[in-house]
C-alpha cells in the first residue's frame, strides 16, 4: 500500500497524528507500506506555515516511485504539492487511488486572503473528482462536501493512543479550575474565543503557530506551554479540568477525544466536529455560549469522559481505511482529467 502525503513529521498536527498512527496499524496488520512525504524531497517553507514544507519539483520522481513500487492500493492524503503530483501521475497512468479530505482549506483561505469560497471549492472538486473514493472523518463533512459537489465519500473515523491518553492521577496545581486548549495557534483555530472568556482559574495554551505571539501579548494572564507531544501532552489534558476547543472550521477534531480518553471533558461550540465527535452529553457541552458550556463541563464525570473517549481505537479506524481502498489497477481506475 503506498501513502502519499504533504504532511508527515516532524509537523505537529492532527493530520501527522493520524497517518503515523495509520501506518503503524497497518504495519502491524502485515501490510507492506511505503510513505512518499516531504522529507524525501527538496522543500521550502509553506507561506504563514514556515515549519510546514512544501516539495518542490517533485514531478517525476513521485511518479518513479509509484511505478517502483507498485502499490496494490494508493491513498493521496493531501493537496499539496506532493498530493498533486501522485494525483497527476495516477490519473495518466490509469491507477485508481483514494483521497481524504482533512481540512478546510477554502474556508481557512478564504480567512487569510479572502479568496471566494467558491473558488476553493471549485478546486477541490477537480483534485478529488479523480478519485475513487474521498474518505471523511465524519457524517458532516460528508453532507458539507456533498453540498459543494463531492458526493463520492466514505467514513474513516479516528482514534487514540490508549497506553499515552488516559486516565492519571489529578496533581495538586493552584488556580484551579484548569481549563486547556491544545492545538496549532492559527486564525482558523479561533483561540482568542476560548482566552477572552470570563473564566474562573487558569487557561492553560498548548501549542504553537503564527498567531502565538499576538495571542500571548493579548492574553498576558493565560499560560502559553508551547508544543508538546507523546507523554508531556497527554500530562497536561489529565490534569485539566475542562478541555475548550473553540474552533468553528475543524473536519474532527483529535483533540477532542485525546481529551476525553483521559478523562477531560470536553467544552465546544455545536458545529462540524464536536457535533460529530462528542455525541454523548456525559462526555462535554457543545453551547453556542462558550463560557456557558465551559462552566458545565467540569461537573461531568470523569470517569464516564474517558469510557466514552475510549471507544475511539486506532485499529478500529485502521480496518475503516483499508476497507476504503480501491485497488489501483487501470481496469478500476476513474479516467478523470
Amino acid at each position: 500500500m503506498l501513502l502519499v502525503t504533504d504532511a508527515w513529521s516532524p509537523q505537529v498536527n492532527g493530520v501527522v497524528t493520524t497517518l503515523v498512527a495509520t501506518v503503524r496499524e497497518l504495519r502491524a496488520l502485515g501490510h507492506v507500506v511505503d510513505v512518499i512525504s516531504p522529507d524525501r524531497f527538496r522543500t521550502l517553507p509553506c507561506p504563514t506555515y514556515p515549519d510546514i514544507r512544501l516539495a518542490i519539483g517533485a514531478g517525476r520522481a513521485v511518479a518513479r516511485m509509484i511505478d517502483a513500487f507498485a502499490p496494490d492500493a494508493i491513498h493521496v492524503a493531501t493537496e499539496g504539492p506532493l498530493g498533486l503530483a501522485a494525483r497527476a501521475h495516477c490519473v495518466r497512468s490509469g491507477y485508481a487511488f483514494t483521497t481524504a479530505f482533512h481540512t478546510q482549506f477554502p474556508e481557512y483561505v478564504h480567512a487569510r486572503c479572502r479568496l471566494p469560497l467558491a473558488a476553493g471549492y471549485r478546486a477541490l472538486r477537480w483534485f478529488h473528482g479523480a478519485a475513487a473514493a474521498v474518505m471523511v472523518a465524519t457524517p458532516s463533512v460528508g453532507e458539507r462536501l456533498a453540498a459543494h459537489g463531492i458526493t463520492h465519500t466514505v467514513h474513516w473515523s479516528r482514534g487514540v493512543d490508549a497506553s499515552l491518553f488516559r486516565p492519571a492521577l489529578r496533581e495538586d496545581i493552584a488556580r484551579r479550575p484548569v481549563f486547556l486548549y491544545t492545538g496549532r495557534l492559527a486564525v482558523e483555530k479561533n483561540v482568542a474565543a476560548f482566552l477572552a472568556l470570563d473564566l474562573p482559574g487558569t487557561r492553560w495554551v498548548v501549542g504553537d503557530g503564527p498567531a502565538r505571539r499576538a495571542l500571548e501579548a493579548r492574553f498576558p494572564d493565560a499560560v502559553f506551554h508551547g508544543a508538546h507531544a507523546g507523554a508531556a501532552l497527554a500530562r497536561f489534558y489529565q490534569q485539566a479540568d475542562a478541555f475548550v476547543f473553540p474552533s468553528r472550521t475543524d473536519t474532527f477534531g483529535l483533540v477532542l477525544i485525546e481529551a476525553m480518553a483521559c478523562g477531560t471533558p470536553v467544552a465546544a461550540y455545536p458545529v462540524q466536529g464536536p457535533r460529530d465527535v462528542v455525541r454523548d452529553p456525559a462526555a462535554g457541552v457543545l453551547d453556542e455560549d462558550l463560557q456557558r458550556a465551559a462552566l458545565h463541563a467540569i461537573g461531568l464525570d470523569r470517569g464516564a469522559v474517558a469510557r466514552y473517549g475510549a471507544t475511539y481505537t486506532w485499529p478500529a479506524a485502521t480496518r475503516q481505511f483499508i476497507g476504503n481502498l480501491h485497488p489501483a489497477t487501470p481496469a478500476s481506475a476513474l479516467q478523470v482529467a
